[in-house]
């Protein structure tokens, strides 16, 4: 199963880049949500290897999830690949410049199911995918708009 979703921002693309791997803020977000979050590397910047074991708990449950840099292309692109109960995953962000000071964001996200159960979850999301994709433009917006408040407060 494929998603994706797309928001342009006033942020140059260098400096958008920089706010979209800034890790270390994503894993606090994270934790601040309920979520354990625990760093398995040991690298000191972004880059590939970056990785972390994940547990928190949705629809009444704990899930557990694997998360790991695989693609680290500055400053246009940074994948990300997943496996959490059954199902992988791989999350591709890129940056395209719309001009000096306006950067387009594209978010794609592919699911693969490696068990029934997995395989189930996806077939029920398939048919809420456009409520799915509503909910992921939404949310696309408001964090195009927060990387823009985070620009000007740097700037």
């Amino acid at each position: 199963m494929e998603i994706s979703s797309k928001a342009d921002m006033d942020v140059p693309i260098a400096q958008a880049f920089e706010l979209v791997t800034d890790f270390a803020r994503h894993e606090r977000s994270a934790m601040r949500r309920g979520a354990e979050v625990s760093r398995t590397d040991a690298l000191k910047v972004p880059g590939v290897g970056a990785s972390w074991d994940i547990r928190f708990d949705l629809r009444g449950k704990t899930r557990e999830m694997t998360l790991e840099v695989v693609e680290f292309d500055r400053p246009n692109q940074v994948a990300l690949s997943s496996t959490m109960q059954g199902l992988d995953s791989r999350v591709e962000i890129e940056l395209v410049a719309l001009s000096r000071t306006r950067t387009r964001l594209i978010l794609r996200s592919t699911m693969k199911p490696k068990t029934l159960t997995a395989r189930l979850l996806l077939q029920s999301a398939k048919l809420a995918m456009g409520n799915i994709t509503k909910k992921l433009d939404k949310r696309m917006l408001a964090y195009a708009e927060d990387l823009e408040d985070r620009y000007s407060k740097m700037a």
